[in-house]
């Protein structure tokens, strides 16, 4: 891809009206709400809409806290797994290839990011079946690989959606920078991530809810990331409602 072709995976058009001022509370408020009738055992779809509806809510703004958004029984057990980052020295790591990168592009573009009720940190973009590289990418990818080489893990397995396209593009990207500096990596394209990720045995790197609410052990690092080398980030804070 050419440079000029390259974008940023920054803030959306609207979204400082979105997620600033007045709304900052209304979406605090949604979100609340939202934890409240999950914990009550309403399913998720219908709380989407239930909570969305009543405090008028854009497609945008919906898909915000449903992301930020989950049961107290949910949080407990993602945090009970949840392990230090300091525990993946010698351990092989697996991760959730798009799920990480694309948090970290949105950081460095000074994009929108949710500080989640279970502690995670999430953008609200989405590939929709198709992957971009953007400027922010080869910066994203190199300082994942010298935070988690200067932890010692004893391997690296990146796993990228195959039916998304352009994913072979990024998991070879992420292959040739591993060869440059001699880390032990490997990409491959699989069909469905998630699962594989859930069986491997191995320390997951995702925010993913899905596979968190499985039984895996997992390490928060895009949090950790955000946390270390982007303090001024554009952070909306959730963590603090439950």
């Amino acid at each position: 891809m050419n440079t000029h072709e390259l974008r940023h995976r920054g803030m959306h058009l609207n979204d400082k009206a979105l997620f600033g001022g007045e709304q900052l509370q209304h979406l605090r408020a949604a979100v609340y709400d939202f934890c409240w009738l999950l914990d009550r055992g309403y399913a998720r779809h219908s709380v989407i809409q239930l909570v969305g509806d009543h405090h008028q809510l854009t497609k945008r703004q919906r898909l915000a806290i449903s992301r930020a958004a989950c049961s107290s029984a949910s949080r407990e057990s993602r945090t009970a797994k949840c392990l230090p980052i300091e525990s993946i020295k010698n351990e092989p790591l697996i991760i959730d290839g798009f799920n990480l990168i694309i948090t970290l592009e949105t950081a460095i573009a000074g994009g929108l990011l949710l500080h989640c009720c279970d502690g995670c940190i999430r953008d609200i973009a989405s590939v929709h079946g198709t992957y971009r590289q953007v400027s922010e990418t080869r910066q994203a990818i190199e300082l994942i690989g010298h935070v988690l080489q200067s932890f010692a893990p004893a391997s690296v397995l990146w796993l990228f959606d195959k039916p998304v396209s352009n994913s072979g593009q990024l998991a070879e990207m992420v292959r040739d920078i591993a060869k440059g500096h001699d880390w032990n990596w490997q990409a491959e394209l699989i069909e469905n991530p998630d699962q594989a990720i859930l069986g491997s045995g191995k320390i997951a790197i995702t925010s993913d809810s899905v596979i968190l609410d499985g039984d895996v052990r997992w390490v928060n690092l895009a949090a950790h990331l955000i946390t270390e080398y982007f303090p001024e980030s554009w952070l909306i804070e959730f963590s603090d409602l439950v």
